[in-house]
């Protein structure tokens, strides 16, 4: 019998779109981490592919992943010109 050593990581996505309306998701865990779809279940089926990719990569250096520690908000005051 072949015993399993899966485990199954919760990461997240951050999830936006771009001004050609494509749908570009991001892992923060992963540095680099990043993929894009024309839909968000194209973009995410992609970057899941991109973490596997990262997660290889990760067995192979031996330092571990990132430990997730949330999102914030930071508000910026700025002027935008007008072209």
């Amino acid at each position: 019998m072949k015993v399993s050593n899966a485990i199954i990581l919760h990461l997240p996505i951050l999830v936006e779109q771009d001004e050609d309306n494509l749908y570009i998701v991001s892992c923060p865990v992963f540095k680099g981490c990043h993929s894009y779809g024309r839909t968000i279940d194209e973009a995410l089926d992609n970057i899941k592919e991109v973490i596997e990719m990262c997660v290889d990569e990760e067995k192979e250096k031996s330092t571990g992943i990132n430990r997730f520690i949330g999102f914030r908000e930071m508000q910026v005051s700025t002027t935008l010109s007008t072209v």
